[in-house]
């Protein structure tokens, strides 16, 4: 049972969201910020993103069942009926709200307007190419929320951590909407691939890595961190440059560009900063 709510909602991708909740706590911190707030964080990162992923899954199991690469998930072939999403979805609200509740005041206020950035991502696409920035910024909300988490407040270091994220993210999705650009352009469905082809959408992925890099280094300035935290950036700024050149070489690696370099990259930059820390 809980197999099939995994795969619901790439369970395994919750590893693009967890280090930069992590990294924004360390520094937030200067350090360890204790093991309460580690339970905490690490529960808001998984609701926040299950209830994020299992909203797109049900607003979009027409159009995914009609796309041969999305028509075997759970949510197309019925393994996960609509009854079961919808309390899913709920389900991961609610404890989202009730971990931001234990965190702190201001991290309750912000909880049901950060519900609603996260499920409405899956609206965009329907009629706007902006949708892989609105992606962008559901996960850009991570770090700022583990500032706010430890602090109470939002740094100004967090933003740029937070921009960086949003602009990392938008550009691997908007590699990944390669492999659906036909489809898209034939459902009308709304993404850069869609609007300019490969070498536009390539062109742009890269120009947002290059903004990603630029914020990364801003963050680790403002935030006074050292070496190791500047060794992070350089270590991503290389990991995206494999990134791009896995996939000009054969879009068949789009899934290994996808999640094993973007996987280890948050990795390493969450190690290298604790490094900074310690």
């Amino acid at each position: 049972m809980i197999k099939k709510y995994m795969e619901l909602v790439k369970f395994s991708h919750t590893i693009f969201s967890i280090p930069f909740i992590l990294i924004a706590m360390v520094v937030a911190a200067n350090g360890w910020f204790g093991w309460k707030l580690f339970v905490l964080g690490i529960l808001a990162a998984v609701s926040a993103r299950n209830f994020a992923m299992a909203v797109n899954r049900y607003l979009d199991r027409d159009i995914d069942a009609k796309n041969p690469r999305t028509a075997d998930r759970p949510s197309v072939t019925g393994e996960v009926n609509e009854s079961e999403m919808l309390i899913f979805i709920a389900a991961n609200a609610l404890i989202f709200i009730g971990v931001a509740y234990m965190i702190n005041d201001l991290a309750f206020k912000l909880s049901i307007p950060i519900l609603a950035v996260l499920g409405g991502y899956s609206y965009f696409k329907r009629f706007s190419e902006y949708a892989h920035l609105v992606l962008g910024v559901a996960l850009g909300l991570a770090p700022i929320a583990g500032a706010i988490a430890v602090t109470g407040t939002i740094p100004c270091w967090s933003v740029f951590l937070a921009f960086g994220v949003m602009f990392w993210v938008a550009g691997f999705d908007i590699l990944y909407s390669l492999q659906d650009m036909e489809f898209d352009k034939k459902e009308g469905l709304h993404s850069i691939p869609a609007l300019t082809g490969e070498k536009g959408a390539l062109f742009i992925s890269e120009m947002f890595h290059v903004f990603a890099v630029i914020f990364w280094a801003l963050f680790v300035a403002y935030a006074n961190l050292g070496f190791f935290a500047w060794l992070a950036v350089v270590v991503g700024a290389v990991m995206l440059y494999y990134e791009h050149k896995l996939v000009k070489k054969d879009f068949k690696n789009i899934p290994k560009a996808f999640f094993d370099v973007n996987g280890f990259l948050g990795i390493i930059f969450l190690v290298l900063i604790i490094l900074d820390r310690i």
